[in-house]
């Protein structure tokens, strides 16, 4: 017999105790060791039987141990203390404090997924993992973030294995009630209800569950609710689940639902309207759609003029680095879901248009709408430039207006206590976890080798340990009889090298590029003097049967008697088991097929914590890897045939395990210490840790994408939208008098028949205008080394200086430098120009002589 709803009985909190209340619902002690404490000292068994959940504790923890605890002074003391410590931290002025009248008074964050704590199971992976580190990072440095998502009654799904090592999926069905989240009500106690609407006359309806994320308030849309029929109930049922139609209604939902949530949160707390509006990929671009109704309805613009207010407050970021990872959804569902929505579909439809006439497209839609864009890591910056370029015809793909910022990690989070105590971390201006100053990990050149070698070797224990805990409860759950798992008891060794494997299981990402040479692994996970073992873990989309089949031929060959103490696939990756993972490893692999990892995080997060990457030259390890901080792997670019390509670049893993990895590791002085082993240790952390902190990434965010986008925004809207109108006029006049623009003539003078380095070109250009003024545009002469083909390379460019006029011609002047020698190339081109543009490459409009 099934329970026809769940929901979760607490005991009620003496007095004394109520504080509790307000630490557990403010989900900084996630990343705050101190109050993470005072819960386990709650009941420390209960602790871990509850996997150190503190609201499942607070839910299950007995009358009588609250009424003992209300009257013990010691730890009434350690309440107030972490009470008072969480009340400064939300108070105090922190690094955004200091950046003046310029910086928006309030930044929105929408995202499908955000991964805060396995607590709040609401994550498939590293999007959401990076959502949920970029609110921390955001409310360590105080900024005024309000984080978007939606709350999906069965999350993801908890991961197990059939006894043929199968991926087998259960949806656990979450009561909100029992998370660490808020209904949001009105004034008089009911819930507040927003609405999106939907063919056929019918309403999708949704709560709003705010979870506070340190200083950041995260609102989650929740649709199973009694307002809605029963096929509206279950649009938040899963993450990334069922058909075309019910991704389309969940999108519609975060987009369209986050934008009317926003405002009935801000206007109930008076927190400031957000002047940014962030969309970590393409699923929330609907909100930008909604701001637009909003505007034309409010303020009477046209969509043109909506459609620039919007776009100057909007940035997009983009995570993939295939067209395959893009949400496309058929132009007729579309058609079908906004006809009466309020934006024509004149005007909506070629927003999210593609080469496919019958495709609508999330992502390029996101770069239409968001004035300001970037990919998460400077490689995929390249890629994504090369991905989308055909939105800008004419341009090299250097000049597509897709900057990057790379990724990075919540230090307080992924980095063991341990090391943080041993003072490997730092800020030159306070506690680093406040992001008050620029993080150093100095502080490791004075920790001993011995020491910092037995913190390490004490964090490998500890995930020996753990991996033989799952080890035993996945072999019982597979079917093995009690009798049969005392193996697991002595599995995996904490004096061997140790290497993590720990990702989402898609093709591209090669879980099984290690067995290409079963063999060869067998003999480097055996070897009697110098060992290896392995630690793999991750989960496969449902719907993905090729990548289950990967990790059944991992499971299958890590089942084997013969090697089962050295290499383990453990189900239910989380975050819980994640921490235990960037803890013990000595060393992180990661072999996904270049360049097809956006930035690939993980690494980033074993760095913190001296963990040495052995990775493929992609995402974040293609411009951080300095030869001290790990290996990187040779990448077969050239190969053309997959098969061979993964056995070259499998036999370079074995290759620089057996040549570099394990001597260095093995290789210890009279006291046991590998010395050499340490010394990139202690360089990682130096060096790398810094650059891989989210604090650093969500500072460059601010600096460059949300101060700018601010102050667009604000000049968008002054006087009522007056220069949106203006700037929209504009624009239209200057797409329907692009076509007579061109560059009549170009002349170059001074050089000589024989330049030399040190002397100049003179270049005058003839341009014709029609219909146009030369403050409309930026004439530019492009110049640098040209190839065989006249193809330019290393380009710099200069604008060119209007020098007189004839009717709709004009002439315009610059000077180049001839500073280098060998073949060298110039020409002209003209771009839109107005001081409004963030890039002149935005429009998609040049002409080239």
């Amino acid at each position: 017999m099934r329970a026809l709803r769940r929901f979760t009985v607490r005991a009620a909190l003496p007095e004394a105790l109520t504080p509790l209340s307000q630490l557990v619902m403010n989900l900084r002690w996630s990343w705050h060791a101190e109050t993470r404490d005072l819960f386990e000292a709650l009941d420390p068994e209960l602790w871990q039987t509850c996997g150190n959940d503190p609201v499942k504790v607070l839910g299950e923890v007995s009358a009588e141990r609250l009424a003992t605890l209300s009257r013990d002074r010691r730890f009434l003391r350690h309440l107030q203390d972490a009470v008072d410590d969480l009340e400064d931290y939300l108070s105090s002025p922190h690094w955004y404090q200091s950046l003046g009248p310029d910086a928006p008074r309030s930044i929105a964050y929408f995202s499908a997924e955000f991964g805060i704590t396995e607590v709040l199971p609401q994550y498939s992976g590293g999007l959401g993992i990076l959502a949920g580190d970029h609110l921390k990072a955001a409310s360590d440095l105080g900024v005024p973030l309000i984080g978007v998502g939606l709350l999906y009654r069965a999350g993801y799904f908890e991961q197990g294995l059939s006894a043929d090592g199968w991926q087998l999926e259960r949806y656990p069905s979450l009561d909100p009630h029992g998370l660490p989240v808020k209904l949001l009500r009105q004034p008089d106690g009911s819930a507040v209800v927003v609405s999106v609407p939907l063919p056929e006359g019918r309403t999708l309806h949704a709560h709003v569950w705010r979870a506070q994320v340190g200083r950041v308030s995260l609102l989650l849309l929740d649709s199973d609710i009694e307002e809605n029929s029963p096929a509206e109930r279950g649009v938040t049922d899963r993450l990334y689940g069922g058909d075309e139609d019910h991704r389309l209604r969940q999108e519609m939902l975060l987009g369209i639902g986050g934008v009317r949530a926003l405002r009935a949160y801000c206007q109930l707390t008076g927190t400031p309207q957000p002047e940014v509006f962030h969309a970590n990929e393409g699923h929330a671009g609907f909100q930008g759609v909604e701001r637009i109704r909003e505007l034309t309805e409010s303020h009477g613009l046209s969509f043109p003029e909506a459609l620039q207010a919007v776009r100057a407050g909007t940035v997009f970021t983009t995570h993939t680095p295939v067209p395959a990872g893009i949400d496309r959804f058929p132009r007729a569902l579309i058609e079908r879901y906004f006809a009466g929505f309020g934006v024509p579909l004149e005007h909506l439809i070629p927003l999210g248009a593609e080469d496919d006439p019958s495709k609508f497209n999330m992502a390029h839609m996101g770069l239409r709408l968001g004035q300001r864009a970037n990919g998460v890591s400077q490689l995929h910056g390249h890629v994504s430039r090369s991905m989308f370029s055909d939105l800008w015809p004419g341009f090299d793909q250097g000049d597509v207006p897709i900057s990057s910022i790379t990724n990075g990690v919540h230090a307080p989070t992924w980095t063991a206590r341990e090391l943080v105590e041993l003072g490997t971390q730092s800020s030159r201006s306070g506690d680093p976890a406040e992001g008050s100053g620029a993080a150093v990990f100095d502080g490791v050149d004075r920790i001993p080798a011995g020491e910092l070698w037995a913190t390490r070797r004490m964090l490998r224990g500890r995930l020996v340990e753990e991996v033989r805990r799952r080890l035993r409860e996945t072999a019982l759950s597979r079917g093995a009889a009690e009798t049969e798992v005392g193996w697991t008891d002595s599995a995996f060794d904490p004096d061997v090298l140790t290497i993590g494997f720990a990702r989402r299981v898609p093709s591209y990402k090669r879980l099984t590029l290690m067995l290409r040479d079963p063999q060869r692994l067998k003999a480097l996970l055996l070897d009697p003097d110098r060992p290896v073992q392995l630690v793999i873990a991750g989960k496969s989309h449902p719907a993905d049967d090729g990548g289950k089949q990967l990790i059944q031929q991992m499971v299958k060959f890590a089942d084997d008697p013969e090697i089962r103490h050295r290499i383990a696939f453990l189900p239910g990756y989380d975050i819980g088991m994640a921490r235990y993972l960037y803890w013990g490893c000595d060393v992180w692999l990661n072999n996904p097929l270049r360049p097809l990892e956006a930035c690939g995080t993980s690494g980033m997060k074993a760095a913190l914590n001296g963990g040495l990457n052995l990775s493929i030259r992609d995402g974040w390890w293609d411009e951080w890897f300095d030869g001290q901080n790990g290996w990187a792997i040779p990448t077969a670019d050239g190969v053309t045939d997959p098969e061979r390509r993964d056995d070259v670049e499998a036999r370079a893993i074995y290759d620089l395990l057996s040549t570099q990895v394990l001597p260095r590791f093995y290789e210890t002085d009279r006291d046991g210490v590998p010395t050499r082993w340490v010394e990139m240790v202690r360089h990682t952390l130096r060096e790398t840790g810094p650059k891989v902190l989210a604090t650093r990434m969500v500072r460059d965010y601010v600096e460059g994408l949300y101060v700018p986008a601010a102050g667009s925004s604000r000049t968008m809207a002054d006087g009522g939208y007056g220069p949106a109108r203006t700037e929209a006029q504009w624009r239209a006049r200057l797409q329907e008098s692009w076509t007579g623009v061109r560059v009549a003539h170009v002349e170059a003078t001074g050089a000589g028949d024989t330049p030399e380095i040190g002397s100049t070109l003179a270049l005058r250009a003839e341009v014709e205008l029609p219909q146009l003024t030369p403050g409309d545009v930026e004439v530019q002469a492009a110049y640098g080394r040209v190839d065989d083909a006249d193809g330019l390379h290393e380009v710099t460019t200069v604008p060119m200086v209007h020098e007189h006029t004839e009717g709709s011609r004009h002439w315009f002047t610059a000077t180049l430098p001839l500073e280098r020698t060998g073949a060298f190339g110039y020409t002209v081109r003209v771009l839109p120009h107005s001081e409004h543009l963030a890039d002149p490459a935005e429009l998609g409009l040049v002409r080239s002589a």
